[in-house]
């Protein structure tokens, strides 16, 4: 990795002091950019108040060919809600979210009187999606408990997948989802789009799927591009996924009541937490998501499991590996819109 890569990777993750929290409002974007979000687009926008924060979708960045309904778009969201609520704890404040349809956003209200802190803060700048092969070992009962018993938004609930006959399904869906997004060539050149073949471009944009996050060597533009025309394939895909979710201890399924942004910001602020969770506990996190973002397998899914007519939301493999390659944010003033508040309460 470039020297100048690692640099921007240490500032855009480094550990802020727990006054700045309170006392710069920019400081809470930071942790909330932080979030996960499909492709890394980070599809957001925040507006300040004294004391609110609007977290407003941003449809520039939306995937209309992977995600045309806006279903990954407003998870995203969720996610960045959830980091903003864990940093806002971990100052001593309360923060009440709310989905405000009059904007389509996520509405935190923050209070002065909240918990003394957040057991998961420290998880915000330990999480990533780490998209390498995990070890293969199960989980253990503490594990599974810690992440079990996590609190879930009104409407959305956990599934954790085990055994191996579940892993294998999942895999059987995530292999076909591949075969059909292969095959459409506005998925390809949208994933295309959005990665970064080197350190340079990746840190001038501040976003999308750098090539080593992914597991691949760093190179130049026009040499990626060859090589993924010539490499691109669900075949290969498959191969790697196979290999992916073979290794890793656990498969989680998200799953909403409802379909519609409102619940899908909740799944996404549900996701989180779970990731931040698995991220205390030294596990990884990596999406899985084709079964939900091909609409005839993400019924299919639904089915398998057993849930009737809820959502399937978020399919992630959880397991035991080394942190991988960091990928990079924008910086909080890009992506404030409206208001810098002196303080929020």
């Amino acid at each position: 990795m470039r020297a100048r890569y690692a640099k921007a990777v240490a500032h855009t993750w480094r550990r802020g002091d727990a006054a700045d929290l309170t006392s710069d409002p920019l400081e809470l974007v930071r942790y909330a950019c932080l979030a996960a979000s499909s492709h890394n687009t980070q599809p957001w926008s925040f507006e300040l108040d004294r004391d609110v924060v609007l977290i407003r979708p941003d449809f520039s960045r939306r995937c209309p060919a992977v995600d045309p309904y806006d279903h990954h778009l407003y998870a995203s969201l969720g996610c960045a809600a959830e980091n903003l609520v864990v940093a806002a704890q971990a100052s001593g404040r309360s923060a009440e979210v709310s989905y405000d349809p009059a904007s389509t956003g996520v509405r935190i209200a923050l209070g002065e009187d909240g918990p003394s802190g957040s057991s998961l803060f420290e998880a915000i700048l330990a999480r990533q999606c780490t998209r390498t092969v995990y070890d293969g070992r199960a989980l253990s009962p503490s594990e599974l408990r810690a992440l079990e018993s996590l609190p879930q938004e009104e409407g959305v609930s956990l599934l954790l997948l085990r055994s191996e006959q579940q892993k294998r399904a999942v895999t059987d869906f995530v292999l076909e989802g591949n075969r059909v997004q292969f095959a459409d060539p506005a998925w390809a050149a949208e994933l295309r789009a959005w990665i970064r073949f080197d350190a340079r471009t990746a840190e001038r944009t501040g976003d999308g799927l750098y090539g080593p996050v992914m597991g691949n060597p760093d190179v130049p533009p026009w040499f990626g591009r060859l090589v993924m025309k010539m490499s691109f394939s669900a075949d290969a895909q498959n191969r790697t996924d196979q290999r992916n979710i073979d290794s890793s201890g656990a498969i989680a399924v998200i799953h909403s009541a409802g379909n519609d942004p409102q619940h899908w910001t909740s799944a996404g602020r549900c996701y989180e937490r779970l990731a931040l969770q698995a991220a205390a506990l030294d596990l990884r996190t990596a999406f899985i998501n084709q079964p939900v973002e091909v609409s005839h397998l993400r019924a299919q899914l639904a089915q398998y499991l057993g849930i009737g007519n809820r959502r399937p939301d978020l399919v992630i493999r959880i397991g035991h590996a080394p942190l991988g390659v960091r990928s990079l944010r924008r910086p909080p003033a890009e992506v404030l819109v409206a208001g810098r508040p002196e303080h929020v309460p």
